[in-house]
């Protein structure tokens, strides 16, 4: 009964389920968080508008008058009022919205476009994930070429200014320039910080933030010792600089950038398969963090590494895996027109780098002038001449589930070991060869007797009949594909060979042409190679010149990384403090545009960019810059009458607190249960066992674990695949693969809660735990404070281990073992172990 009882009670602790809104565009976006938002508005610019352009604006648009049905579809406020059936859409429910409905076809009295086929699969969802992350539409456009120069004088587009540090010699709670931006701010407003975070609140903050992982018993010990003999500054930064040069600090800080880089293993949209290869490119990024490469070089080589000089067949090595940034996007494998999927590979390209770096996409240009930026049709086509000039190589060939492939990207064999893929013997290759040589002369035989025909119908001769279907075109198409794949594997001889994804400049360089609407059957005339214009960079943008041999991707990455660019390190500095302080100085960490918010304290911010760049671009100086500041140290605790004056903590009047990411979350259970495998894994559950087959048979697949998981090693080794994450990944507001994402969502929803206490997962940590407990203390009050310290790091409190104790000595001694999983499956699942203070 006791152990029935403390499930329940601890069921009701636990189980959160907040109260649900359904939005339609017309009620507001006020419910959609940053991240959605940022989706949403990328995906509506690029996807979303020009299909309402080709197919709908010819009876539904205000500049041609026509208002069929009272709708009209080409400004914003008219698709938020909807016509006369009511509202388009129901914000994040898309079978419920009217909108879906018709393009889909699901019901024959609203289908649209009228006396048309349905539009595509892939059309059809844009639209659904447009409206599941919000149905979000710009809240203002930019359309005459006065309102875009004025963009130009937008905040973030000014050059950078060295800023005066406030002169504040009169406080003594300043530790670092920082501090002093941040006093000021809460001076001038008539407030004051908040007071150091605890001792052990503090430690456990830092080991989360610097490495993703919760302080041990004796390094609580440790630290609060060296506090005590010789002060907090002190052992602060002893603290930090010893967390800095451990290998999980490169895996920690990494997955933030893979977010950014919009990393998975797979290519997501209908045909998923997967990118056995896409592991590279995560352990590359690792030990590019690590060994602290300065983030110019590390923008050079993710770019443009193909194209960089090297000394030896493992640099050369090294530089083709960065450029798998430009590789690992969302891919349509289904695409059947070859132009169409080049042209969208390039638009997912010209998003990802410009989002990445400048916070701020292109890519929204590419159909029409930017609606609400300064970014002209002009500048996408410059931009996707640079990546028209680039072959991408992303390692998957033609099969029954995808229309398209791609070759993969050789490596130099060097001192490259690992190859998860094997030979095959000489002969086997022989044998391939003949089979695809058989099966294209059946094809040509086929097309010449196919013409012969034609010839002799005109002359009126008999036509000799050949059967040749569609079965036998595809037969041979699918299979010279995966000849093609198993070839690509391996050398002459059979022997495996390393192999990636990135990028290389094509055998033909040339300029893009400008697509009318964005579409590939409107050709209009050649942009030269270039990048946007910024008045802060005049005299930069005048001395860049293209070359005519070379894509132009070297120069792109050149001028952002100019010390005269006016975003790459406003952007960079942001997203880092956001890591570290809960929002970032501009909250709209992927917008630094006119839609975005304006800066908090745009002087620290020009101040943390400037040293940024004389640090040499490093992160890890960067990163301790921030750790050892008074700002950081502060409690989260709340203050009344500055909540009242600053509800939104942008002043920083206090720390904020923070829910841990999802990986953070499951490597902590992994850590107090004393089971986690530190080690890198080799290569990625993608790359050893599924290989390069279609996601959606992987369930089928009886060598999987169950949810993908199964492993003990950190979380940011699980695999990454789009459409199908691991549950606690996905459960807990994961990145969303498909896009740039420089901050993540932290919602609360019962399946967060009926996971955590139903998972199989998060039940053998808590039984694991129980054993560890007993292995290393013998009383029940010993084991208490353990099970605390390595969840909370801190003690029990005194109600806390009464209360427990009293559970634990009334449990009948069968249930003994049970009770002491149950004590460490609740403590697991508290508020307290997944939120920083």
């Amino acid at each position: 009964m006791n152990v029935l009882r403390i499930r329940t009670v601890l069921t009701c602790l636990v189980l959160v389920i907040p109260g649900a809104v359904l939005l339609s565009p017309a009620a507001g976006q006020e419910g959609i968080g940053a991240a959605d938002r940022g989706e949403g508005l990328r995906l509506f610019e690029s996807k979303i508008r020009p299909v309402l352009a080709e197919h709908c604006y010819e009876c539904h648009s205000a500049r041609d008058g026509a208002d069929e049905g009272g709708l009209q579809l080409d400004t914003p406020r008219a698709i938020q009022a909807g016509g006369d059936r009511g509202n388009l859409a129901v914000s994040k429910m898309p079978n419920a919205s009217l909108l879906l409905r018709a393009i889909a076809h699901t019901d024959v009295d609203i289908a649209m476009p009228p006396k048309q086929d349905r539009l595509s699969d892939t059309i059809v969802g844009d639209f659904r994930k447009w409206i599941e992350l919000g149905a979000v539409v710009p809240e203002r456009e930019v359309n005459d070429v006065q309102g875009r120069e004025k963009t130009q004088a937008h905040w973030a587009l000014q050059p950078i200014c060295k800023a005066k540090i406030p002169d504040l010699r009169g406080s003594t709670w300043a530790k670092k320039p920082v501090d002093a931006f941040i006093l000021a701010g809460l001076e001038a407003q008539g407030l004051e910080p908040s007071a150091d975070a605890p001792v052990n609140v503090l430690l456990r903050r830092l080991h989360f933030d610097v490495v993703g992982l919760p302080p041990s018993p004796a390094d609580i010990l440790r630290f609060t010792a060296l506090v005590a003999a010789e002060g907090m500054d002190l052992a602060v930064a002893q603290e930090v600089d010893r967390l800095l040069e451990t290998q999980e600090f490169g895996e920690r800080w990494g997955r933030h950038w893979l977010d950014v880089a919009r990393f998975a293993e797979s290519s997501g949209k209908a045909a998923n398969i997967s990118f056995p290869y896409a592991w590279r490119f995560r352990d590359y990024v690792f030990d590019c963090f690590n060994d602290d490469l300065p983030f110019d070089r590390f923008i050079l080589e993710q770019i443009a590494g193909d194209l960089l000089p090297y000394e030896s067949d493992q640099q050369r090595a090294r530089l083709l895996i960065a450029t798998g940034f430009l590789a690992i996007g969302v891919k349509n494998l289904d695409e059947m027109s070859a132009p169409q999927f080049r042209a969208d590979v390039i638009d997912e390209q010209i998003d990802t780098v410009t989002r990445a770096f400048t916070g701020s996409s292109v890519a929204c240009a590419r159909c029409h002038d930017h609606k609400f930026e300064s970014y002209t049709m002009e500048d996408y086509y410059a931009l996707a001449g640079i990546f028209s000039s680039t072959k991408t190589l992303f390692g998957t060939w033609v099969a029954p589930s995808n229309r398209v492939g791609g070759d993969p990207l050789p490596l130099p064999i060097g001192r490259e070991p690992i190859v998860l893929h094997k030979s095959i013997s000489a002969e086997r290759v022989a044998s391939l060869k003949a089979e695809k040589e058989s099966l294209l002369r059946e094809r040509e035989d086929f097309q010449a007797m196919n013409m012969g025909a034609m010839m002799m119908s005109e002359g009126k001769e008999k036509v000799p009949k050949k059967e040749f279907t569609l079965r036998d075109a595809l037969r041979i198409f699918w299979r010279v594909g995966a000849i093609d794949g198993q070839l690509e594997k391996v050398d002459a001889n059979g022997n495996a060979i390393p192999l990636a994804m990135g990028v290389l400049d094509d055998e033909t360089i040339t300029d893009a042409t400008l697509l009318l609407q964005g579409d590939i059957k409107q050709p209009n005339i050649d942009v030269p190679r270039g990048v946007p214009f910024f008045d802060a960079m005049d005299e930069a943008h005048q001395r860049l010149q293209f070359p005519a041999d070379q894509s132009g991707r070297l120069e792109l990455a050149q001028w952002l990384t100019h010390a005269t660019h006016p975003l790459t390190a406003r952007v960079y500095v942001n997203r880092v403090w956001k890591h570290l302080m809960g929002e970032g100085i501009v909250r709209t960490v992927d917008d630094f545009g006119t839609t975005g918010e304006a800066p908090s304290h745009p002087d620290l911010l020009d101040y943390l960019a400037t040293r940024f760049v004389e640090d040499g671009w490093s992160t890890k100086r960067l990163v301790r810059h921030l750790l050892l500041s008074r700002t950081y140290r502060q409690s989260s605790e709340h203050r009344e009458a500055a909540f009242l004056a600053d509800p939104d903590n942008r002043l920083l009047w206090r720390q904020s607190k923070r829910r841990l990411e999802a990986e953070a979350m499951r490597d902590a259970m992994l850590a107090v249960s004393g089971e986690i495998d530190l080690q890198r894994p080799i290569g990625s559950l993608v790359g050893r066992v599924i290989g390069d087959r279609p996601i959606s048979l992987i369930g089928l697949d009886k060598r999987l674990p169950p949810d993908l998981d199964g492993t003990v090693h950190r979380s940011v080794y699980l695999p990454v695949i789009r459409d199908r994450m691991p549950d606690i990944l996905d459960l807990f507001d994961v990145a969303n693969p498909d896009f740039v994402s420089g901050a993540r969502e932290a919602t609360s929803t019962p399946l967060q809660s009926l996971y955590l206490m139903n998972s199989p997962f998060v039940r053998d940590r808590a039984a694991a735990m129980k054993k560890r407990l007993q292995a290393e203390a013998d009383t029940t009050e010993e084991r208490l404070r353990l099970a605390f310290e390595y969840c909370y790091a801190r003690p029990p409190f005194a109600d806390e281990s009464q209360r427990l104790s009293e559970f634990l000595n009334s449990t009948a001694r069968e249930e003994a073992e049970l009770a002491w999983v149950d004590v460490c499956h609740s403590l697991l699942v508290t508020a307290e172990f997944r939120n920083l203070d």
